[in-house]
C-alpha cells in the first residue's frame, strides 16, 4: 500500500513525486511513457538554460527517485474509492491502493472519464477537455487530485511542474493536518 500514487511522470507528475517522496510519503508513480515532453525542446524552463524534453524527464525522475519515489511503467485504466476509504488504481496489469492519487497525465482525460471524475472544456490550444478541480487541485472523487495540463494549466513544462508541486503540497498539508512547507537551507 502507498500513501500517494501519481498517474503520469511528466513534469507535473515527477514534480509532485519529488515533494511527496521527500516528505517521507511512500510514493508510486505509474506512467505509460507517453509524455508530450518527450518531443519537446525546452529553452524557457527556469534553471535549465536549454534542454531536450527526454533529458528533462530523466532528470525529474532521478530527483524524485533520490527520495524514494518508485516509478513503474503501466497504463492506468481507472481510479475508484474502496470500502476502506482508500483509492484503488486499476492498470492494464494489476491494481494498487493509496490514501491519495494525483492524476497528472498531460492532455488526456481518459482516466478521469472512465472513473466518473468531472471534466470540462479545455482552455489551452489543442487541449479539448480538462479535469474539473477546485483551487487546491481536488476532483469530485474524494482522495483524487489533478495537476498539470490535465487540470487546466498551461502546457509549458515550468508551469506544469509548478502545478504538480502545488498540488503535492496541498495533498501533504491535508495528510499532515497542517500546512506543509519544504524549505531547505544551505549547508555550511
Amino acid at each position: 500500500m502507498y500513501d500517494v500514487i501519481i498517474v503520469g511522470a511528466g513534469p507535473a507528475g515527477a514534480s509532485a513525486a519529488l515533494f511527496t517522496a521527500k516528505a517521507g510519503k511512500k510514493t508510486l508513480v505509474l506512467d505509460n511513457d507517453q509524455s508530450m515532453t518527450k518531443a519537446a525542446w525546452v529553452e524557457n524552463h527556469y534553471g535549465a538554460p536549454e534542454i531536450e524534453g527526454p533529458e528533462l524527464l530523466k532528470t525529474g525522475r532521478e530527483q524524485a527517485g533520490k527520495f524514494g519515489a518508485e516509478f513503474v511503467t503501466k497504463q492506468v485504466e481507472s481510479v475508484s474509492k474502496t470500502d476502506n476509504q482508500r483509492v484503488k488504481v486499476e492498470t492494464d496489469n494489476g491494481e494498487y491502493e493509496a490514501e491519495h492519487v494525483i492524476i497528472a497525465v498531460g492532455g488526456s482525460t481518459k482516466v478521469a472519464e472512465s472513473s466518473g471524475i468531472k471534466t470540462m472544456e479545455g482552455k489551452e490550444p489543442r487541449i479539448k477537455a480538462i479535469i474539473d478541480t477546485d483551487e487546491v487541485g481536488k476532483t469530485n472523487l474524494e482522495g483524487v487530485w489533478a495537476a498539470g495540463t490535465v487540470a487546466g494549466v498551461s502546457v509549458h513544462t515550468i508551469i506544469t511542474a509548478g502545478d504538480g508541486a502545488k498540488v503535492a503540497v496541498n495533498v501533504l498539508s491535508e495528510m499532515n493536518g497542517e500546512r506543509y512547507v519544504d524549505h531547505d537551507i544551505l549547508k555550511k
